[in-house]
């Protein structure tokens, strides 16, 4: 009797609780949220039902971010839950006194040079800045404009905390990348009541997100178990992989460390190695 076979609903009665079938959870980690931690997942799947959104639409992003313990000093990755510009677009519709906005106009372009990792020189064309207007039905039955107006050299994302070089996406996309954190800011001034909370599309790849865990939170902490080091042989079997994902904007080494991190032991100088990923590929 003790060696009965439990069934997936059995083992996992907290994803049933809340509604998730062995199906959803099997798309959540695989294709919504492939390579985050079971309990981010879940933690995603809380934030929409409080918000009676629909997560098979990805309205919530996990985004993997720098945190300091607030016990040790010591910093580390783990998944941020925040809101996609898309949540943002939602919202204002619900509202039904959303009535559309213009295509984002945008500044000059500039050509810059940056420092990037190992004193390479990054050149790279931008944008100066991106204007966006939304429009609201007031009450008065007028429509009133809401603009936003962001700059890119503020907004844009590096390539590594010792570097200044934008990252793959900024790189590769300067005009739709800032047109999203102008169209995130022109939605929360137009419907305040939608959040104050910066995008994820405003916050990836940013480095040293300062928020301390208590020793309040470090307490509920659940002890993790022993997981495996991961070893210099598994990096340099995936380092050119990872490069490609990461050139073509498929990826970022924040995304890469966080993957590893719930799997293995992420030794110091191997996640040194992924910072500098694109570097190591070319020298190998």
């Amino acid at each position: 009797m003790g060696n009965e076979i439990q069934s997936w609903e059995e083992q996992n009665s907290y994803l049933v609780a809340r509604g998730i079938d062995e199906s959803t959870w099997n798309a959540l980690c695989s294709t919504i949220y492939p390579g985050a931690k079971p309990d981010s997942i879940v933690m995603a799947i809380d934030y929409c039902h409080a918000r009676q959104l629909d997560i098979m639409l990805k309205p919530v992003h996990l985004v993997p971010m720098s945190i300091k313990d607030g016990q040790t000093g010591n910093y580390s990755y783990r998944d941020v839950p925040m809101p996609g510009v898309g949540l943002y677009r939602i919202q204002a519709e619900r509202t039904g006194n959303y009535v559309g906005a213009d295509a984002p106009e945008f500044g000059p372009m500039i050509e810059r040079e940056f420092q990037g990792k190992n004193n390479k020189t990054v050149t790279c064309r931008f944008p100066e800045w991106c204007k966006y207007t939304v429009y609201k039905l007031a009450r008065n039955n007028q429509i009133v404009a809401y603009s936003a107006l962001e700059y890119w050299e503020e907004n844009y994302a590096t390539a590594g905390k010792d570097s200044e070089a934008p990252n793959a996406m900024w790189l590769k996309r300067p005009r739709g990348q800032l047109a999203k954190c102008s169209e995130a800011q022109a939605l929360r001034r137009g419907w305040p009541e939608v959040g104050q909370e910066a995008t994820a599309e405003e916050m990836e790849g940013k480095h040293r997100f300062e928020k301390e865990l208590t020793p309040a939170s470090a307490i509920q902490q659940k002890s993790e178990k022993q997981l495996p080091v991961y070893t210099q042989e598994q990096f340099n079997d995936n380092a050119n992989s990872w490069a490609n994902a990461i050139s073509a904007g498929k990826a970022t080494p924040e995304k890469i460390i966080a993957m590893v991190s719930s799997k293995y032991d992420l030794p110091k100088q191997i996640r040194e190695q992924i910072e500098t990923i694109i570097d190591v590929a070319e020298e190998a």
